[in-house]
């Protein structure tokens, strides 16, 4: 399976989403990749601070020929996770024609409800030349017990694009785990936001397109 992890608007949490599911995936005994394609190379200055041996390989390949280099590097991991770039439209064409469902992270804003906008129709017009290609959003950032937090999803409908029901909260662990290089899951093993990516994980897992990327 590939997944890109994309949005328009940055700072939005792509690459602390990333970076936690290519951690879960790898401890739920798969081999993940994970690819940088951003500019900015966040995922790469993550896995630099590191200082603990690397749970999963991390490379740069922040360039509009993703799509056509990245399924013989993918072909020897069993999931490739790319940390995508905001703002630079090409380069989030390709990550989206390379993969196999993009994840769009929006937090409880118009704001970013009104960046996603232009993250779901760059989907849209990948799916004219790669039909098969999944999107889901993925709220992040949620504020606890705020009315906001709570009426967001409905105010998501009209972008047309399935919800996953596993939300991620503000939680100060995700910051300091990535000061240190870190996964929450090393950081943190028995916290609130280990239950929350992994509850993440099984949505996207209980998607189908594990299994229907291995019967292809």
């Amino acid at each position: 399976m590939i997944i890109a992890v994309l949005n328009q608007k940055g700072g939005v949490g792509k690459t602390t989403l990333a970076v936690n599911i290519a951690a879960a995936l790898t401890q739920s005994g798969r081999r993940p990749l994970l690819v940088d394609g951003d500019p900015q190379g966040s995922s790469l200055a993550w896995s630099s601070t590191r200082e603990r041996t690397p749970l999963f390989p991390v490379v740069g390949m922040a360039k509009p020929t993703l799509h056509r280099d990245l399924p013989q590097i993918a072909q020897h991991y069993d999931d490739v996770i790319i940390d995508g770039a905001p703002r630079v439209n090409d380069l989030s064409r390709s990550a989206m024609l390379a993969s196999d469902l993009v994840l769009i992270p929006i937090q409880p804003s118009p704001y970013d409800l009104w960046a996603s906008l232009e993250t779901v129709q760059l989907i849209r017009e990948a799916q004219q030349f790669k039909p098969h290609v999944a999107a889901a959003l993925v709220i992040n950032r949620k504020i606890k017990n705020s009315v906001l937090g709570r009426d967001f999803t409905d105010a998501l409908a009209p972008l047309g694009v399935s919800v996953l029901p596993a939300h991620l909260q503000q939680r100060i662990i995700y910051a300091e785990s990535a000061a240190q290089g870190l996964s929450v899951m090393e950081a943190a093993p028995h916290s609130d936001a280990v239950r929350e990516i992994a509850s993440l994980l099984t949505c996207i897992l209980g998607s189908g397109i594990v299994q229907s990327r291995r019967a292809a």
